[in-house]
């Protein structure tokens, strides 16, 4: 304590001198300690060990020694300020702190400095920018404490070990200036050097400082090697355009002849953001065109609660987007949705194009234009009780050829000009009551009215209109058990539907592909859309049991069955729900506290011939990753799968240690027996640098599309932009 308090009264000491008052004056009790309030505000406060005072007004203030000045903070071992020249000569070790967002710190073993801080020399200096970047300079010189010049200087985010004193990269130049308002760094003839060898040099080089997050400059380069391109380079160009938009150029050239211009604007709005990608490309896949794609898409918020999306997806060719690597999409849909959900009401709109790059398919039979709108409002009856909803759906498509019939064109048994207009209206009721026993009862009914108009089509052509009644009842009977540290719940339930039989044809557009599973076990109707509806007696019965272990992992299965009173040939063979009674429904899931997660779901008749299966494993350790899909599913012609589907899909990574991880992904079509896509990835990180290769090959060929090897190397270092960091820790050092 005694200690303590001889600091603060030397420093008070030290205060007053430093403010310029006489000491003396400083001892007096008057008002502000004899010195004015803007004097105290300049004022540099000293503390230390000893303060002596000469008779020519110099300060000597050694052991320990702190100088605050504002949020400026300065330890050293001996400082001497002489008031004449109201500067401090400092011994080291010198550690100065700097606020801001740089979050400056400089060591040094001598220096000369200002009262304040902000200007003069510091010897044998290193500066530490946001704890990331750090520069060593024989001499530092501080002007109006914003620019620092860094002579002889040496840059580089590596750790720097005793046996190790060589960092993996360095920037070595002749000035390094940091300008902390403008957060820039400027290097006076600059060389780069990996592990000691210099590998490039530069009159003048100039980079964000580590607390960047946007500022124009180039971003880290893209090396590439194809066998269809050869060796390419991209060098992207960050446009900063205001606080709220940005523009990324990306100039890509390639050996084989081929130059890419690419870009990415993007822009935040109060009520929104737009997204714009794009490139414009010249190559010697397809000489003397000019190539690209330009997809677009924005969100905006709207008055009234409306959310209002606006997408634009256009290209010059169907192998473009393949042979660039920028998206497996083969059909692109431009156009624009409206959309609005509060508690008790919910509206969708849908409207635009679908222009289609997949091989095999024509644009002028495929529907071209299509527009869906959907009401939904819930209420609650006043006498019938439960809850109802009342659903206005309008769905409408159009296409470029004015045929009635089908052409061998694409034979899918739909003429290819065929227009259509569907509008429906549908009231929904249900009502659940409780049973003794703890048994859940539903009751549930719905009308449906439908409103075709169709044009182009020898079959349905004119209008059509048809209703649909369908009333059931459910029931379920939970089932709750502890055993040892687990706990079970298994709940049967059985629902049964009635819909008449008969239902007026119409062209079905939006429920052809049908999938069965657990999902929609217990639907009204398991049609995805509203073109066609299930219809005829009909029950549903299945059964779920979960387990639920105290040490945190999980097992549940889900078994089901649809009994028909009539067979009325609604669904086709492949889809497991042909017939008077559908396929078996089976699924299960296992998730464990470890990351494992395994679900698989199976279709199969009483045979055990499965029509489907899809299998997902996931595992997602500290050290192993791994996710698996792979489906099998029968041939089905009328769902436009003449073969069967039998894929296999892996993708997963290994952190070998704290600095290296590799990544593979493959995906391999056992029905065509051979690879589709397979990829390696390797990445280094440390403190200081990131290093990306990747090598990746396409298997599959089309008339557009050839097979293709390529290789990818990205490098990044550390300290330069806050996007630099690497996210891995610093290595230790050993020895």
């Amino acid at each position: 304590m005694a200690r303590r308090n001889n600091r603060l009264a030397t420093g008070l000491m030290a205060l007053a001198l430093m403010a310029g008052t006489d000491p003396a004056r400083a001892q007096d009790p008057a008002p502000a300690a004899g010195y004015t309030a803007d004097q105290a505000a300049e004022a540099a406060t000293l503390l230390a060990d000893r303060i002596t005072v000469t008779g020519d007004k110099t300060l000597v203030a050694e052991g320990a020694v702190e100088v605050f000045w504002q949020q400026n903070r300065l330890t050293a071992s001996r400082v001497t300020y002489d008031q004449s020249t109201d500067r401090m000569l400092i011994e080291g070790p010198i550690r100065l702190v700097q606020p801001g967002q740089s979050g400056a710190v400089t060591l040094a073993s001598q220096a000369d400095l200002s009262r304040d801080m902000q200007n003069g020399v510091l010897i044998g200096a290193r500066m530490v920018l946001a704890r990331e970047l750090q520069i060593a300079a024989n001499r530092v010189e501080r002007r109006d404490g914003e620019v620092t010049t860094l002579y002889d200087a040496v840059g580089s985010s590596c750790q720097v070990c005793a046996s190790d004193p060589t960092p993996l990269w360095e920037i070595r130049a002749r000035t390094i200036t940091h300008d902390a308002p403008a957060r820039v760094l400027r290097f006076d003839h600059a060389q780069f050097r990996l592990m000691g060898v210099p590998l490039l040099w530069t009159p003048v080089l100039s980079m964000p400082d580590p607390t960047v997050d946007r500022m124009d400059g180039i971003l880290r380069p893209r090396f590439t090697n194809s066998s269809r391109m050869g060796f390419g380079v991209e060098l992207p160009y960050f446009l900063t355009l205001g606080p709220s938009a940005d523009l990324t150029l990306k100039p890509f050239v390639a050996t084989d002849w081929s130059s890419t211009l690419g870009m990415r604007y993007r822009q935040a709005l109060d009520n929104g953001y737009v997204l714009v990608n794009g490139a414009l490309s010249r190559d010697s896949l397809r000489e003397n065109e000019t190539r690209g794609y330009l997809f677009a898409n924005g969100w905006f918020g709207v008055q009234g609660g409306y959310q209002l999306g606006v997408q634009l997806q256009v290209v010059t060719d169907p192998a473009y987007l393949v042979d660039y690597d920028i998206s497996d999409i083969d059909r692109l849909w431009s156009g624009v949705t409206l959309d609005r959900v509060t508690r008790n009401e919910m509206i969708w709109m849908r409207a635009g194009n679908t222009h289609s790059i997949r091989e095999g398919e024509s644009n002028s039979t495929q529907p071209m234009l299509a527009g869906d709108y959907s009401w939904t409002r819930l209420f609650r009856p006043r006498y019938l009780g439960g809850l109802a909803s009342v659903e206005w759906n309008v769905h409408t498509l159009n296409r470029a050829s004015t045929l009635d019939y089908d052409t061998a064109e694409d034979y899918d048994d739909v003429p290819d000009g065929r227009d259509m207009l569907r509008t429906s209206l549908e009231l929904n009721w249900q009502r659940n009551w409780l049973l003794p026993a703890g048994i859940l009862a539903t009751s549930q009914a719905r009308l449906a009215t439908d409103v075709f108009s169709v044009r182009n089509d020898q079959v349905y052509e004119g209008d059509t209109i048809r209703a649909q009644p369908t009333l059931g009842m459910e029931v379920r009977w939970p089932w709750v058990a502890t055993s040892g540290s687990a706990s079970h719940v298994i709940e049967p339930v059985a629902q049964i539907l009635w819909s008449p039989d008969n239902l007026k044809a119409a062209p079905n557009e939006d429920s052809v592909l049908v999938e069965f599973d657990e999902g929609n076990l217990f639907s009204l109707s398991r049609y995805p859309g509203g073109d066609t509806r299930e219809r005829g007696l009909r029950a549903n019965l299945g059964m779920s049991w979960t387990r639920m272990d105290a040490a945190g992992w999980s097992f549940g299965m889900t078994a089901g069955r649809v009994f028909r009173a009539e067979d009325l040939d609604q669904f086709s063979t492949g889809s497991g729900l042909s017939g008077r009674t559908s396929d078996w429904l089976l699924g299960g899931t296992l998730t464990t506290t470890t990351g494992l997660t395994i679900s698989n779901r199976a279709l199969f008749d009483d045979e055990l011939d499965i029509s489907r299966d899809e299998l997902r494993f996931a595992y997602l350790g500290p050290k192993y990753q791994l996710t698996t899909g792979y489906i099998w599913m029968k041939p089905n012609a009328l769902e436009g799968r003449p073969q069967a589907t039998d894929e296999l899909v892996m993708m997963g990574g290994v952190n070998m240690n704290p600095e290296w991880r590799g990544t593979f992904n493959t995906r391999y079509d056992f029905t065509a027996e051979r690879m589709a896509r397979a990829g390696l990835g390797l990445r280094y990180a440390n403190e200081c640098i990131a290093m990306d290769l990747s090598l990746s090959r396409r298997f599959t060929s089309s008339s557009s599309v050839k097979p293709e090897t390529s290789f990818g190397f990205q490098v990044q270092l550390a300290g330069f932009g806050s996007d630099s960091q690497t996210g891995t820790a610093a290595r230790a050092c050993r020895g």
